[in-house]
């Protein structure tokens, strides 16, 4: 018997727990809000807004308010200096450094013990739970797990306390047996310098029998290659030849799939998209069939959500799970075992099932352009992409896109700052297809495009190889969970990406 089939046999009582998705999902939800009550309100916060009389969900709403990580920010800093029973009961220990807000250069999620391991590593066990499922013919535990992490530092100098990148604190804190079939070695994994690391690991794991490989499409992907340089080889499984999957989350994977399926030709290769942030482990892809992915309804996460054309209003309207609407495009409140009460958490989504309640990422409630009505979302532009990739042959590696306002000649359009992999023979045809592609998936965008009354044909302009790189490592946010902000009203990311890129605006 393989280690595969042996370690399988204990994720059959999971993967029968998780067929109550299938029916009982508000009832896991109800569940969930019970529980994070009952431990809320013996907290500072949980007094402040009466936790203890909350008897249903309609009491949960009118008492507590819609937070942000501004609004929390201060309860957040108290307990990293080591107050207990602010958020959450007791001390919490490990922080996950995120993506900044307009007033910050990062946010410091708190990650309770409870968080830790029923929330990240429960996520992180049920992959493996609906993978199997799924397949049952693999060898995945026969070999290693190649899993890329950030790094960590002490968090002001307390015993004990860390803050980091969230998968540098699950790193930090694996049951030691992961590590056995875990690469690279953990100090290679914790390393800060994502350039050294990408370089260590490569050089660790090109020897190894890696069968299945985790982390952010990106910077995943810049690790492949530097393997592929030092081994000779054309293609990732000319190095390793059992390699059969890939969990991928943080960013959408449509952009480099192409690229992936480039360099791993083997055609029993897999790849499962997660949705696993700082705040929490929210969604998995349980259909291979299905880019929509499965809430998950059963961890220490109670989830509400405010209709995306409400955003923004003085009142806007907020539904539990069971309001939710199909198509219709929501905003994301989460209430977690971490602390975090009704919390903003950016992401948009809609849902595409309700039984099971199955989801798509559509964006980003900051990053998306509405500068002229066309509330163009994530969503459109990566499938816009896909589609001028598919047709021209190109590869994208990055991209940022925001508008401009008015130009020389007063016009306005969005432009779009793209570093390819494989640039398209034709700019100008990518562009073509990519501005009628949108139209067809947007008809806000469409009705503005129309006769180039509003908003002018969109603009493309082609980075330097690196580009990206180098603007994130200017700002000390190479490698990790960094992200480049894809969609912004704002020129202000775009402008300094020009500027290094020696473009100019009207280029």
């Amino acid at each position: 018997m393989s280690l595969t089939s042996f370690a399988g046999k204990l994720f059959v009582p999971r993967q029968r727990e998780l067929k109550h998705h299938l029916r009982d999902g508000d009832e896991l939800q109800q569940r969930v809000l019970e529980y994070l009550v009952g431990r809320g309100k013996h907290t500072e916060y949980g007094r402040k807004y009466a936790m203890g009389a909350v008897r249903s969900y309609s009491d949960f709403a009118r008492s507590l308010p819609v937070t942000t990580y501004e609004e929390l920010k201060d309860c957040i800093d108290r307990m990293r200096h080591g107050e207990h029973d602010v958020l959450w009961p007791g001390t919490v220990k490990w922080y996950a450094k995120s993506s900044g807000t307009t007033n910050d250069k990062s946010k410091f999620i708190p990650v309770s013990s409870e968080g830790l391991h029923n929330i990240h590593y429960k996520g992180g066990a049920d992959v493996v739970a609906l993978y199997l499922r799924n397949n049952p013919q693999s060898r995945m535990f026969d070999g290693k797990s190649l899993i890329l992490g950030g790094s960590h530092s002490p968090n002001y100098n307390l015993p004990g306390s860390l803050v980091g990148d969230l998968s540098a604190i699950l790193i930090e804190n694996i049951n030691p047996v992961a590590n056995l079939v875990r690469v690279p070695k953990k100090q290679t994994a914790l390393l800060s310098d994502f350039e050294v690391k990408r370089d260590r690991i490569a050089r660790e794991t090109i020897g190894k029998n890696v069968t299945n490989l985790s982390g952010v499409p990106s910077w995943m992907l810049s690790v492949l290659v530097r393997v592929l340089e030092l081994s000779g080889k054309q293609h990732i499984n000319e190095v390793w030849p059992n390699l059969e999957v890939f969990f991928h989350g943080g960013i959408a994977f449509t952009p480099y799939r192409s690229q992936y399926e480039q360099i791993i030709t083997s055609p029993g290769m897999h790849y499962m998209e997660t949705y696993n942030a700082s705040e929490g482990f929210f969604g998995i892809q349980d259909d291979p069939t299905d880019r929509s992915m499965l809430l998950m309804l059963d961890y220490g996460v109670f989830y509400e959500f405010i209709p995306m054309d409400e955003f923004g209003t003085d009142h806007p309207a907020v539904v539990p799970l069971e309001g939710v609407e199909l198509g219709r495009n929501y905003a994301m409140l989460i209430s977690t075992s971490c602390g975090l009460w009704r919390y903003l958490i950016g992401d948009t989504v809609q849902f595409t099932s309700r039984k099971p309640y199955k989801f798509v990422i559509t964006g980003r409630t900051k990053y998306f352009i509405n500068a002229f009505g066309e509330e163009l979302i994530m969503d459109n532009a990566e499938r816009g992409l896909a589609y001028a990739c598919e047709q021209t042959g190109a590869q994208v590696a990055e991209y940022t896109a925001a508008p401009i306002y008015m130009d020389a000649n007063a016009k306005c359009r969005h432009q779009w700052l793209i570093e390819f992999s494989r640039p398209p023979e034709s700019l100008q045809q990518f562009s073509d297809l990519l501005d009628r592609r949108l139209q067809e998936l947007n008809s806000d965008y469409e009705a503005k495009r129309f006769h180039d009354v509003t908003l002018q044909h969109l603009q493309i302009v082609q980075a330097r190889p690196n580009l990206f790189n180098d603007w994130l490592k200017s700002k000390g946010k190479l490698g990790g969970q960094h992200k480049v902000p894809r969609l912004s009203n704002s020129r202000k990311n775009i402008d300094e990406l020009l500027e290094l890129n020696g473009t100019t605006q009207e280029q």
